[in-house]
């Protein structure tokens, strides 16, 4: 463990993933990101690529990679829509949103229970206060992030 809050934060995120993937794997037969790519679409469907993609923190083709064998595995349904330009529609199944609602569930309750783990006693954590913690600071630095692509713009040649 670091006494360096970068390193930390980058750990705990790479052991909760790792915790996550063990979970979903050996309970339901899918990894962690798989289950990223459904709970997300479910939050933003239906949503096309490119949405997705900016969701999700990756490039329009790892999205357009996955795709095909998202729909095969009945997780996804993927139609295109006419308009301005040829987009394609992406929804989860009922099959996906079973997994993201049983999944889901049971992550969080494995999460919340760390949480009130009887080690952490001496040191509690308020796991309500520590969610809108976490949730102001990703909002921070989502905002602080899009001021440093504006001003990169701005002064690009």
């Amino acid at each position: 463990m670091s006494e360096r809050i970068s390193f930390t934060l980058h750990e705990l995120i790479a052991e909760l993933d790792a915790y996550a993937d063990d979970v979903l794997r050996q309970h339901y037969g899918v990894s962690f990101n798989h289950f990223q790519f459904l709970a997300i679409l479910s939050e933003v469907e239906p949503a096309d690529m490119t949405t997705l993609a900016r969701c999700l923190g990756v490039t329009k083709a790892a999205v357009s990679k996955r795709v095909p064998a998202l729909v095969d595995g009945g997780w996804i349904t993927a139609r295109s829509e006419q308009g301005a330009g040829r987009s394609i529609l992406l929804t989860l199944t009922p099959k996906g949103a079973d997994l993201v609602r049983t999944a889901g569930t049971a992550l969080e309750t494995e999460f919340t229970a760390m949480l009130a783990d009887p080690a952490l006693d001496a040191d509690p954590i308020d796991v309500p206060r520590l969610n809108r913690q976490l949730a102001a600071l990703t909002g921070l630095v989502m905002e602080k992030s899009a001021a440093r692509i504006a001003r990169t713009k701005e002064t690009a040649p």
